[in-house]
């Protein structure tokens, strides 16, 4: 690899993969190996100057596209005097693990729960402090624009196999002699949970059966996109047909989890962060817990009633984790399913979010149908997405029919009316408003969100 070309894609060919918190793109229409040997050595030469780092630490999911574009990445890097750790074939939350634990920025190649054609990176600072938009991404793509000439000191690579540790981690967040001998279904989609997740449950007392464990990144069983109702049924039928008490879904690069209750209901993220933040009150009083603004409403009453304190903040990791080194918070979670926790270096980790809930319904004794009722007190539409010419005039209009409401501008629009509140934020990407509304039952939900729609299409 050593003779590999820099890209000479334009600018705005980069432009088009650089997302608001990662790098994604169609391979190799939009992202090739060129492509990664410019923005890896773009990487080396930001986290070099950002911080002083003289080594990155690599990770790849499963697709078949990430030998060749990490080989690259990897080029990019070495060029540029810095050495690298490959841990090879790793779930997203390894690669936060590893480079806390080897106190190195990172770089994760995967495109999560996109269709297998497609691939990306997840950067990170040193112990896996966050690189977004508005954090060095943007930065990093400008560098790759304009790549260095080559010559001075050659970094040098070496492998490193952090599945173990990574492991014992994940198991430290529970207390083993408080689980009960539950059974549990994981569809890791033949993604990297297939990797990650029988390693975590090994030694545990949990009955634990892995669905679509093989790692194929052509996925040919159904898409690593855990949120999508199609995409949790083989879940549902295999928690129904063995009797399990509880089912996850991850998604491909198997950060993110959804879970199932034992009827094959799922649980949303902001219902799985109120019982994880329930379970981490009792262990740490009167911590600060952070909650983005489109959780529900259950999620800042149920961290008050428990005695803590409660943060809320922008959509995004990056906002998470900033809101989280500023306030010291233990765990933070979002509706999309992501969820942070103090110790594991502010990054987020599904299968710690999984440990803590198996560790409440453990204690429970009772099935998650029922523990899961206390934390259901309202009904919530779901991101609904519609398509408008201008998103600030439309969004204006919205603010100024509920003028008398109480509103703010954290993140996009929201608007609290008391007993039913929303927040329309626009896509960084696409000519789209995202709608997010929570009513006290389905029918006010309903009615409410038929409201605001006619509202944003002027009618």
């Amino acid at each position: 690899m050593s003779d590999l070309p820099i890209s000479d894609r334009s600018d705005s060919d980069l432009t088009a993969v650089f997302k608001a918190y990662d790098i994604r793109g169609l391979v190799p229409e939009q992202l090739d190996a060129r492509d990664c040997a410019a923005i890896g050595a773009a990487f080396a030469r930001f986290v070099e100057s950002d911080d002083g780092s003289g080594t990155v630490v690599i990770g790849r999911d499963m697709r078949p596209s990430g030998i060749e574009l990490v080989a690259a990445f990897t080029e990019g890097v070495l060029g540029q005097g810095l050495d690298v750790i490959d841990i090879g074939l790793a779930s997203t939350d390894m690669l936060y693990f590893a480079s806390g634990e080897l106190d190195a920025p990172g770089a994760m190649f995967t495109a999560s729960h996109n269709p297998a054609g497609y691939n990306g990176i997840k950067l990170c600072r040193r112990s896996a402090g966050p690189i977004g938009q508005e954090s060095g991404l943007m930065a990093i793509r400008d560098l790759a624009a304009d790549p260095p000439a080559p010559g001075g000191r050659r970094g040098e690579r070496r492998e490193d196999e952090l599945l173990g540790r990574f492991a014992d981690h994940v198991r430290s967040f529970v207390d083993r002699d408080r689980l009960a001998p539950l059974k549990v279904v994981a569809d890791t989609a033949n993604g990297m949970g297939g990797l990650v997740a029988p390693a975590v449950f090994d030694g545990l007392p949990f009955d634990a059966e892995i669905l679509f464990g093989e790692l194929d990144g052509t996925f040919p069983n159904h898409p690593a996109d855990p949120i999508q109702p199609e995409n949790q049924r083989d879940l549902q039928a295999r928690v129904l047909e063995t009797g399990a008490d509880l089912g996850l879904a991850f998604d491909g690069d198997a950060d993110r989890v959804f879970l199932v209750d034992e009827t094959g209901e799922l649980l949303s993220g902001s219902l799985t962060t109120a019982i994880v933040a329930k379970g981490i009150l009792a262990r740490e009083p009167e911590a600060t817990i952070i909650h983005n603004l489109i959780c529900s409403k259950t999620v800042p009453e149920v961290i008050t009633e428990n005695g803590g304190t409660a943060v809320r903040t922008r959509v995004g990791h990056s906002f998470i984790k900033q809101e989280m080194a500023e306030t010291g918070a233990v765990f933070g979670g979002e509706h999309s399913g992501h969820y942070y926790f103090r110790d594991n270096f502010r990054a987020d980790s599904g299968l710690i979010a999984a440990l803590v809930v198996l560790e409440q319904l453990s204690e429970a004794g009772v099935p998650l149908s029922e523990l899961r009722k206390p934390f259901e007190r309202y009904t919530a539409s779901g991101e609904l997405n519609t398509t408008v010419h201008d998103q600030q005039a439309v969004v204006e209009r919205v603010a100024a029919e509920f003028a008398g409401a109480d509103q703010d501008r954290l993140d996009g629009l929201t608007v609290d009316l008391g007993d039913w509140w929303f927040n329309l934020r626009a896509s960084n990407t696409e000519p789209l408003l995202r709608l997010n509304l929570e009513a006290a039952d389905p029918a006010a939900c309903q009615r409410h969100v038929s409201e605001v729609q006619a509202l944003m299409q002027g009618d």
